[in-house]
């Protein structure tokens, strides 16, 4: 009895340790991308396949529209398209103040740009309600763990990533973003980044 506790001891402990090298490269990448695009290489943008919460394709470019048919959906279907991709929460207060900025920017921007919004460590009843609240006018999928938050560098929510039309990051936004950021991130990404 006593060899077998310890031999789960042992394979509890090595399990841990895995846990965490995991986690150390994990986010190691998402650091490196960040760095990339701070000196301007224009990474590709991780992908991702997250399920469909919010729909709303309505400012999507026409041909992007029936994406969201299977519930699934990622930053490398909408390539051909530049992209605003927005990681977010309904807790996060920057969130909320920025929600308007977004939703009247994909208005504007309305098939030429597809907005996705990223709900990350959130309930998803909290986070449909946040949607509905802020009227947004397009698509947000959800990030049930932590893969994708990994995957991109992210630090906290909001975060904003541009992405160009052959899935490059051109631009990164941390924090509240605000309409001259938008605006140029936009604009990084319609030009594709030059």
């Amino acid at each position: 009895m006593k060899r077998v506790a310890q031999a789960l001891s042992v394979a509890l402990v090595v399990g841990l340790l895995g846990l965490l090298v995991w986690r150390v490269i994990a986010h190691g990448r998402g650091t490196r991308l960040v760095a990339e695009i701070r000196e301007h290489k224009r990474p590709a943008a991780p992908r991702f396949d997250l399920s469909v919460l919010w729909p709303h394709t309505e400012t999507w470019p026409r041909e992007s529209r029936g994406l969201v048919g299977d519930g699934k959906l990622g930053v490398q279907d909408l390539r051909g398209h530049p992209v605003v991709v927005n990681f977010w929460a309904s807790w996060c207060g920057p969130c909320k103040a920025e929600a308007r900025r977004l939703v009247a920017s994909a208005r504007v921007h309305a098939s030429a740009v597809a907005f996705l919004g990223v709900d990350v460590q959130d309930f998803k009843g909290d986070a449909r309600a946040f949607l509905r609240h802020s009227h947004t006018n397009y698509v947000s999928v959800r990030d049930g763990g932590d893969s994708t938050y990994n995957e991109y560098g992210l630090t906290g929510v909001p975060e904003t990533y541009f992405v160009d039309g052959r899935g490059r990051i051109v631009a990164h936004s941390p924090g509240e973003i605000s309409r001259a950021d938008l605006e140029n991130g936009i604009q990084s990404a319609l030009r594709g980044g030059s």
